[in-house]
Formats: C-alpha cells, sequence, structure tokens
C-alpha cells in the first residue's frame, strides 16, 4: 500500500501506520484522514494481519491535531462534512475487530488524541503531551474528543481537558485512564513492538469478541453486556482456535492459533 501521507510497514502480524506528515507534526487533513480509511480497511480485510500500531513520524508529535490552515477556509456545512469524515474514521478503528494500539510518541492534540483514543490500548512515552486544545481557537472537539474522553475517563477529567484547553503529561494521562503504559522515549517503539507481538501470537477470534464486549458493554446495561458475553463465549466452542488452545493448556506445551 502507498500512500502520500502515510508509511505503512508489515512485520510479521502486526502492521505498523504511521502519519508522515513531520513537518506539519502530523496535523491530520482530509486527504490524510481518507488515507487512513482507506489503510485501515485494507488492514482489517487482510487475515495476515491480526495487531495494528498506530503512531506519528518524526521525534515529535504522534499527530499535533487537525490541519488548522485547511480548517480555517471552511463554511458551516464544510465544517460539519469535515467532522463527519473524522468521525466516521475514528468509529472505523475502534469496530475493526482487531486490536489497535496507539503509540503515543510526542504531541497528541485535539484530532490527534481523538485518533489515540479510537484506539483499543493507547501506550505514550514518558515524554508524551495529550490534550483538547479546541477551546483555544473557538472551537470544540469534533471527531468525537467529548464522547470518547467522558467513556474513558470520566465527567469531570473530561471538562477539566476540554474546559482548560491544557495538555496533560504522560504520567497525569496514566493516573486518570487516558493512557495504561508510559515508557521512556527511547523505548518507547520496543516496548510497543513486544506487546504488539504478544497480541497478535494470540487467538483472533477471542481478541475480537473481547473488543466486542468491552465495546457494547460499556454502552448497556449490566445484564444485556452480561448476556452478549454469555453469547460470544459459547460461539467461541465452535472454533477450531479454542480446541488448540485448551488442547495445548492441557499439553502444557504453546498454542498455535488459526483465526478460524
Amino acid at each position: 500500500m502507498q500512500y502520500a501521507n502515510l508509511l505503512i510497514e508489515l512485520n510479521g502480524a502486526v502492521a505498523w501506520v504511521t502519519v508522515n506528515r513531520p513537518d506539519k507534526l502530523n496535523a491530520l487533513n482530509r486527504a490524510t484522514l481518507t488515507e487512513l480509511q482507506s489503510a485501515f480497511d485494507a488492514l482489517r480485510a487482510d487475515p495476515q494481519v491480526r495487531v495494528i500500531v498506530l503512531t506519528g513520524a518524526g521525534p515529535k508529535a504522534f499527530v499535533a491535531g487537525a490541519d488548522i490552515a485547511e480548517m480555517r477556509g471552511l463554511n458551516p456545512i464544510d465544517a460539519r462534512d469535515f467532522s463527519k469524515l473524522g468521525q466516521d474514521l475514528m468509529l472505523s478503528i475502534e469496530q475493526c475487530g482487531k486490536p489497535v494500539i496507539a503509540m503515543i510518541n510526542g504531541f497528541a492534540l485535539g484530532g490527534g488524541l481523538e485518533l489515540a483514543m479510537a484506539c483499543a490500548i493507547r501506550v505514550a512515552g514518558d515524554n508524551a503531551k495529550m490534550g483538547q486544545p479546541e477551546v483555544n481557537l473557538g472551537l470544540i472537539p469534533g471527531f468525537g474528543g467529548s464522547q470518547r474522553l467522558v467513556r474513558l475517563c470520566g465527567k469531570a477529567v473530561a471538562l477539566d481537558v476540554c474546559l482548560s484547553g491544557q495538555p496533560i503529561d504522560a504520567a497525569r494521562a496514566l493516573a486518570v485512564n487516558l493512557v495504561t503504559r508510559v515508557f521512556p522515549a527511547d523505548s518507547l517503539r520496543a516496548e510497543t513492538a513486544k506487546l504488539a507481538e504478544h497480541i497478535a501470537g494470540l487467538a483472533p477470534l477471542a481478541l475480537r469478541g473481547v473488543l466486542d464486549c468491552v465495546r457494547y458493554g460499556a454502552e448497556s446495561p449490566l445484564d444485556a453486556g452480561l448476556d452478549y458475553e454469555s453469547q460470544s463465549f459459547g460461539l467461541l466452542f465452535a472454533s477450531d482456535d479454542m480446541r488448540a488452545g485448551t488442547a495445548a493448556f492441557l499439553e502444557r506445551k504453546p498454542a498455535v492459533f488459526s483465526g478460524r
């Protein structure tokens, strides 16, 4: 896959997607959003890819936000459509059925934090800065930031981050559950690769089941979530991977999963 604004690297069952606009701090313009949608569509359909890592090029930024120069000229209708383009991408990442890890290697602001929040797991370098600074521009988050932030971190944190417009550091992000792991910046890629490769060695159908159950359960009453979990649990008993995993456990040997 060749893109003007992305780099795609396949390492075994792990695909690395890098937003490659370092001169713009990897800001998201319409072309980059469209390319990300195309890339995730292709990776979702590729049976060889089991885990996707999303990051930004260069030492300064994951994604520093939306492209303000492009946004400034939009009329209200175009701005709504731009927001929907970003929201559709975030939903596609969130619902792709494969674990997506955001490797936050610097600034993740505005649309960049929204992109990271659509991922299943967020890991950060200890130099990372995250925030929703849209109020400083007379705007609000447009790619889902106000909605995912409150779901991940609660109302108080979401209001603090969105109303102040001030970034938080990696330590604070870890404390409020915005990220789940923080590594020294110089070992971030190696540690992220280790995590991605571990997950890629697990059963793909079970991974998808976890993703679906957590996403559904987070928006449902407990009894509905429990019922969905039971149904998903039962379905996995029809899979080759369940038989391979349980047999390997009983035989005390590593399991090899086929994704069937």
